[in-house]
């Protein structure tokens, strides 16, 4: 009976928990503010570069990424791997769209820059650097 009683305890102590972090953490949503001129979709849509050159972490990102609604349609290397802090670029003047993005990997606001191009067809790109282990998706829980 008492080893039921401490399972039973321990399963609600876990529940409350997370029900607790869940409320208490900053929750970026994946759609568009607006209207983005030629965009397709309401769904943010962002490549992942991997900076650092550590294997795995633009794949890792990119499931992070899309267990949280976001559109990943472009990963891969970035063309050099010597990116000392990770930041999202916003690609099409949405500048809004690209603070979502950080803020849901948890990269701070002023690494949010912009690069406005035609040649995108996306919202963001986001470089992976050296510090990725300070990032959302690489934080044990």
């Amino acid at each position: 009976m008492n080893a039921v009683l401490f399972v039973l305890g321990t399963v609600a102590i876990v529940l409350t928990y997370s029900l607790v972090t869940r409320a208490l953490t900053p929750r970026a949503d994946p759609y568009r503010e607006g209207e983005a001129a030629g965009r397709i979709g309401e769904i943010i849509q962002v490549e992942v570069r991997n900076g650092c050159g550590v294997s795995g972490l633009a794949a890792e990102t990119t499931m992070f990424l899309r267990r949280r609604g976001f559109d990943v349609v472009e990963v891969g290397d970035y063309h050099r791997f010597d990116e000392e802090h990770s930041r999202v670029v916003d690609r099409v003047g949405d500048l809004e769209s690209a603070r979502k993005v950080a803020l849901a990997l948890g990269i701070p606001e002023e690494r949010v820059t912009q690069d406005i191009g035609p040649e995108y067809y996306l919202d963001a790109t986001i470089i992976l650097g050296k510090d990725y282990k300070t990032l959302r998706p690489f934080q044990s829980e």
